[in-house]
């Protein structure tokens, strides 16, 4: 075995045991310890690192810290992006259903993508969403589940809405839409939050 490789394994054994008896709360703080024995490039240390990651003998996980404790915070935060896209996309196919015409070619295609995202899978995201709040289910399976979740709400709906006084017309449909969807997103982030301050 060569010097270099010798070297290797010292500072991988030297990663590993920082970790053990340091317990270093971030990444950076890893290599900065790493680094008081061991006076390499920032770079070289963090490629080592991984590369024991990749090998399953160090395991990096999230900071909980990083995960804002308020509501506020949290909404705020990278964590609740998903929410916002949903609300955004939400709100944008409304004004799209309400302010561009039919024979408004070729921006009424606008429409009819925006109107399907928001059938098809929004409803039914949302509510996937606020039943699985976190990682229980993987992004394949929350992607069919969205799916016939909306192909089974939207038409409930749209019953709903036929034995109501306003009946089935477009701007009933897409207020309903439009309110379910934001009600489920909402409910969602709210449990997101709460399971992300337990743990």
């Amino acid at each position: 075995m060569g010097d270099k490789d010798s070297k290797t394994l010292d500072l991988k054994e030297h990663i590993l045991q920082t970790v053990k008896h340091k317990h270093p709360e971030t990444v950076q703080r890893l290599v900065e310890l790493v680094r008081q024995q061991h006076p390499l490039p920032q770079q070289e240390i963090m490629t080592h690192i991984l590369d024991l990651q990749n090998q399953g003998k160090l395991a990096l996980k999230e900071n909980a810290a990083s995960i804002p404790l308020t509501l506020k915070g949290y909404l705020a935060s990278p964590h609740s992006y998903w929410y916002w896209t949903i609300v955004a996309l939400a709100i944008a196919t409304t004004a799209a259903v309400f302010t561009i015409q039919e024979n408004a070619y070729p921006i009424v295609y606008a429409r009819y993508l925006l109107g399907s995202i928001f059938v098809l899978l929004l409803p039914g995201y949302s509510f996937v969403k606020a039943l699985f709040p976190t990682k229980e289910i993987d992004s394949i399976e929350r992607a069919a589940l969205s799916v016939g979740m909306s192909l089974a709400l939207v038409p409930i709906t749209g019953l709903l809405l036929n034995y109501t006084p306003w009946g089935l017309r477009i701007t009933p449909v897409t207020l309903s839409l439009l309110a379910l969807t934001t009600v489920f997103a909402t409910a969602a982030i709210l449990r997101e939050h709460e399971a992300a301050s337990i743990q």
